[in-house]
């Protein structure tokens, strides 16, 4: 065998090496910072659940299902809980509204959330709603019902006989 083969095998070598090799120092450069997000992500879902349990909160007394005297104790609770995870985030990842108060984002945040749910609800009365039964009984007639075993044409819901060919459908 040549010099110059053996030189080049030992190159070849090497390149694959160092190409199989890349990943790993790509992903211990990257691993601060996959750690970092990971801690902002988990501190934004614990935000959401503070959101969620502060509305349920408001909810449950509206409802009458909580003491008057248990929910001014559980609603300060649920806003320093929020707000210390708005304070942590802050220092991880800070926005530009992190200069208000955390309390206030918090208590701002669960607001939004209502007014989103609350928007989503409609009030229908009781004509309202027969009439629209009536308009989707009389739509659920005229739909098909599938297709004639004999010939293949579609039926309507309401056919006893196949449009089509006369065979009997039930």
């Amino acid at each position: 065998m040549e010099l110059g083969s053996l030189f080049f095998v030992l190159a070849v070598i090497m390149i694959v090496g160092v190409y199989l090799y890349a990943p790993f120092t790509k992903s211990a450069r990257r691993a601060p910072h996959s750690r970092e997000s990971h801690e902002v992500s988990a501190l934004k879902a614990e935000r959401d659940r503070v959101i969620n349990s502060l509305q349920e909160l408001d909810f449950d007394f509206q409802l009458g299902k909580i003491p008057a005297e248990d929910y001014p104790e559980q609603r300060t609770a649920l806003l320093q809980k929020g707000a210390q995870v708005l304070s942590k985030l802050d220092e991880l990842a800070p926005t530009a509204s992190s200069a208000n108060n955390p309390e206030a984002r918090i208590e701002k945040a669960a607001a939004a959330k209502r007014a989103d749910s609350s928007e989503k609800t409609v009030q229908f009365n009781d004509d309202e709603l027969e009439s629209m039964i009536a308009a989707r009984r009389k739509e659920h007639k005229s739909k098909s019902a599938g297709f004639c075993p004999k010939c293949g044409q579609p039926f309507l819901v309401s056919d006893k006989f196949c449009p089509s060919c006369g065979k009997a459908l039930k």
